[in-house]
């Protein structure tokens, strides 16, 4: 038997207040990362980068890209590792994990020991003259990195890579998009306590659920407690913080990568919402367009919006707003007003509606 029985309207509510995505906004970044867990880095730029999309759609037009770069480059609150942004607090959750890897016997493992003095190398170099970008490090592997896709032969990349992976080296700061790798006693705080792996890993399941409020047993292990949700099959987890809290909604355009939606199956599941990222779909085979936002409605998924920052004619261009639901004139006003705050966050004179 289950410990929480839910509908799916208290279901949802828990899910978009866990994401920080109610009424109640957020004080600061720190405190969004904090309770996302993470922040996921992505360079597609068809309106902003995810990262800063997801940060404004909690914080609001007082939030700016550079908020970011600060904490990671010079406060160190937050760091980057494996195209996410975390933090810094959480970095002991990480490290036995990073120590560990990769596992022996894999491919990678076996490129890391014919690679040893490439390796020892590249730490020798940063400790040297770090931080560096990855063309200032020369390549002097003895085995190439094979591979069928973009990073064949990548050898300089794939070893900053690897001994990012490890623990070793860290990105310290960004040249543009470019990233300058150190080592990581550089960028890593030296008091940070190693939390074993095991117990890591619980920690970061409860974490992972703190930050979604309601989830699969496959996301979160067995983190939080049991509950069913109507109208779905199979268990759940939920967050024994998150329940028989008030909920004011509002209303939100999302990143693609937003984690309310991230999971397809649990956005259908909880929301009746389908979704896919068109980005690499052929332009004639889209639904709702490249890089179509998510609309949040207080406690529903309502539609898509296509929109496109036109930087060059300061316009924010929407191609087409999909109502997956009518929109009532109220939503509708709710809609308008988040595009015109969307666009002038990017610095946009104006909306235009092609």
């Amino acid at each position: 038997m289950p410990q929480h029985l839910l509908n799916r309207v208290d279901a949802r509510r828990i899910a978009v207040r866990a994401q920080l995505l109610d009424a109640d906004r957020p004080p600061d970044l720190l405190t969004v990362v904090n309770r996302l867990a993470f922040l996921q880095l992505d360079p597609t730029a068809a309106v902003a980068p995810s990262a800063d999309l997801v940060a404004w759609t909690r914080l609001g037009a007082g939030y700016r890209p550079d908020h970011l770069r600060q904490a990671v480059e010079r406060d160190r609150t937050l760091f980057e590792h494996q195209a996410m942004v975390w933090p810094m607090a959480d970095l002991g959750l990480h490290l036995a994990e990073m120590a560990a890897w990769p596992e022996e016997g894999s491919r990678k493992h076996a490129w890391l020991a014919a690679n040893a003095s490439f390796r020892q190398f590249v730490l020798d170099l940063l400790r040297d003259s770090g931080p560096l970008l990855s063309r200032e490090v020369p390549d002097r592997s003895v085995v190439p990195w094979p591979s069928t896709g973009w990073t064949n032969n990548r050898n300089v990349t794939q070893m900053l890579e690897l001994l990012t992976a490890r623990g070793e080296v860290a990105v310290s700061d960004r040249v543009g998009r470019q990233r300058r790798w150190d080592l990581a006693e550089r960028v890593y705080p030296a008091d940070t306590t190693v939390v074993p792996a095991d117990e890591a890993r619980r920690m970061r399941d409860e974490r992972r659920l703190r930050s979604l409020g309601i989830a699969r047993a496959s996301v979160v292990g067995e983190a939080g407690e049991s509950a069913q949700v109507e109208g779905t099959s199979g268990g759940w987890r939920i967050d024994p913080a998150a329940g028989g809290q008030p909920f004011a909604g509002r209303t939100a355009l999302l990143s693609p990568f937003d984690r309310l939606v991230h999971d397809r199956k649990r956005a259908w599941e909880l929301f009746d919402f389908e979704y896919v990222l068109e980005m690499y779909v052929p332009k004639a085979k889209r639904r709702w367009g490249y890089f179509a936002l998510p609309v949040l409605h207080h406690d529903q998924l309502i539609g898509k919006v296509d929109a496109t920052a036109d930087h060059k004619s300061s316009t924010l261009r929407v191609q087409a707003i999909h109502q997956d639901v009518p929109f009532t004139p109220a939503v509708t006003a709710a809609v308008d007003a988040e595009l015109e705050a969307l666009a002038s966050w990017l610095g946009l004179a104006k909306v235009t509606v092609v």
